[in-house]
């Protein structure tokens, strides 16, 4: 169905606002690169299913960095897809370091820049220790506001660079998709955490920001609201506080409430199937899979090597884990 903000905008306006010739470009693009393959089976069905797949957000998987963050659909979409993929992470209790979570982006897009990461790595630990165990929720919200949001939070820098000089921050460029990405960001000196700028004119810059950008911004009630309830705010503070904001992350829409973070019913009913038919075995239902799997026969499986360095020296031990004398090689990065 067409929804009525699309009935109120002019053609190329709704056009340009949902990104639809970035698509249309790109899936052209695939079209001659593998027209080849596509011949077998026709043009339209190639495009019903390229559609599909944007709609369905499994469009940016394994592309490269350029087009995962092109457009806000795109970056929602991989948000929600590293969720999806590597929740078992946090489910499990892992700690894992920057590089370690860069290593998972990168299963998902292989040019994923670490300087990202890094960012992100700095909103948790609120310094440039980035080398420090993070949990997954911790990561996963603060990488949502610095992915999402980073021409914003590269405008909010310089703003509170120029407050904490004394300067007018009104003639601050918002910065493009390229040069905000891949820019190297200095961060603010909020070592003392008593030191900060004041939050109502703080808050002053960025709705004038906000009304004046191109890109996305977090919602400004909520930012108002966010501010309102201190006198000063640190740059690294700022950010926790949209990372921590359940409203914020209600308003983007790409990663559950933190309650319901490791609940995915869907992927775990297909993650049953899989195991179901990989072991041989059926799925008969929700209700006896735990049993199913209490009776699963024993296997004796070769070790497969993974194609990214293992996690193993940070996992929780399990003393009663079929006494495997596997040593945990603390030492390794």
């Amino acid at each position: 169905m067409l929804s009525p903000e699309r009935l109120s905008l002019p053609g190329p306006e709704y056009l340009a606002q949902r990104h639809v010739l970035t698509y249309m470009e790109d899936a052209v693009s695939q079209l001659l690169e593998n027209r080849e393959d596509i011949s077998q089976y026709g043009i339209a069905r190639f495009f019903t299913e390229y559609f599909n797949s944007v709609r369905q957000g499994t469009h940016i998987l394994f592309r490269e960095f350029s087009f995962v963050q092109a457009t806000p659909h795109n970056r929602a979409s991989f948000l929600r897809t590293f969720w999806r993929c590597f929740r078992t992470v946090g489910k499990n209790g892992d700690l894992l370091t920057a590089q370690e979570y860069h290593c998972l982006l990168q299963l998902l897009c292989p040019d994923f820049p670490m300087e990202l990461t890094q960012k992100a790595a700095r909103i948790v630990l609120m310094d440039d220790a980035v080398d420090c165990l993070m949990s997954f929720s911790d990561f996963l919200f603060a990488f949502q506001i610095q992915f999402y949001y980073s021409e914003f939070l590269e405008s909010v820098a310089a703003i509170y660079q120029d407050l904490l000089a004394g300067k007018n921050p009104n003639t601050v460029i918002v910065p493009t998709s390229s040069s905000g990405q891949h820019r190297q960001r200095q961060p603010p000196n909020d070592c003392n955490p008593l030191e900060g700028v004041e939050a109502s004119l703080f808050y002053q810059c960025l709705e004038s920001l906000c009304d004046r950008s191109k890109y996305s911004c977090p919602p400004s009630a909520l930012v108002k609201e966010m501010l309102s309830s201190v006198q000063r705010m640190t740059f690294y503070g700022f950010l926790m506080a949209l990372a921590k904001d359940q409203g914020i992350n209600r308003a983007l829409g790409a990663l559950p409430d933190k309650g319901d973070l490791f609940l995915d019913p869907a992927m775990d009913q297909e993650l049953e199937k899989l195991v179901a038919q990989v072991s041989g075995l059926s799925v008969s239902g929700p209700a006896s899979s735990s049993a199913d799997t209490a009776n699963m026969p024993v296997r004796n499986s070769p070790r497969i090597n993974s194609p990214w360095k293992p996690l193993h020296h940070r996992r929780k031990m399990d003393a009663e884990s079929e006494g495997s004398n596997e040593e945990t090689d603390s030492s390794e990065n």
